[in-house]
């Protein structure tokens, strides 16, 4: 018996009243009826329905649409490939429109005043806006914070690209350390525990051994800190937390 047009606007997400009009037009005319005369759907109108709305998420009118799908020399298989073809290229532009705007909130919520091709190179695909207003709301009101947003607008694209090597080359020694099976309270983890610390009294605010124990812990008890440094290696957060304080420990902190 086919499939009816509720069940049909269900499982294709769009409305009754949209069938009802591709089917006055023309454009998707349903291959048989129920006994009292309603509509049904075969899967090889399914199958059309589904062309359909690929071309539509593609921005094609309708009527290019049906000239497209009622072309005689058309191959199904070559409908799909052009319509996958078209949508990857699509994926991919928004794709690049959405870091754009990514990194162009970054460089705004840092005060970093780049070129446009700096703003799209420099960045990467991190979100900052996720952490600035919490940094603000937990710090805003301290000299520590007051420091970072000083140094940080004055950075310009070589300085943050040295960040970021810095913080790429950290984190792979320190995944190594971790693979090795070295302890957090061994040499080779209190050393880089201390390359931490120096990184970020370096770069953004000053940075005491007590205060480097706080981001310890912060790093294991906000989701997105630990999420952060367990994307370099399952369980670095944990790691690098108890390393933090045998380095503090070692300095008779």
């Amino acid at each position: 018996m086919g499939h009816s047009v509720g069940q049909v606007a269900g499982f294709a997400g769009v409305t009754v009243r949209t069938l009802h009009h591709y089917d006055e037009i023309g454009l998707l005319v349903p291959g048989g009826r129920s006994h009292a005369g309603h509509r049904r759907y075969s899967d090889a109108d399914l199958d059309r329905l589904q062309q359909i709305l690929f071309y539509r998420e593609l921005g094609f009118p309708l009527d290019e649409v049906a000239a497209l799908l009622d072309d005689p020399d058309a191959d199904p298989r070559a409908h799909l490939r052009r319509q996958h073809r078209l949508l990857s290229d699509r994926i991919g532009r928004l794709r690049r429109m959405a870091a754009a705007v990514e990194r162009a909130m970054e460089a705004r919520t840092m005060g970093i005043n780049l070129t446009p091709e700096e703003k799209f190179e420099v960045f990467g695909d991190k979100d900052p806006e996720e952490h600035a207003e919490e940094a603000e709301r937990r710090w805003g009101g301290t000299e520590t914070y007051a420091e970072s947003q000083r140094r940080a607008a004055r950075y310009t694209k070589d300085d943050w690209t040295r960040i970021q090597a810095e913080v790429a080359s950290w984190g792979e020694r320190y995944a190594a350390l971790m693979e090795a099976g070295e302890p957090a309270a061994g040499e080779r983890a209190t050393d880089l525990a201390e390359e931490h610390r120096l990184h970020i009294d370096r770069w953004f605010h000053p940075c005491a051994y007590e205060m480097h124990r706080c981001l310890g812990d912060l790093y294991v008890g906000d989701e997105r800190f630990k999420a952060f440094y367990d994307s370099m290696r399952p369980g670095l957060a944990e790691h690098l937390r108890d390393a933090i304080a045998a380095n503090a420990a070692r300095h008779g902190e």
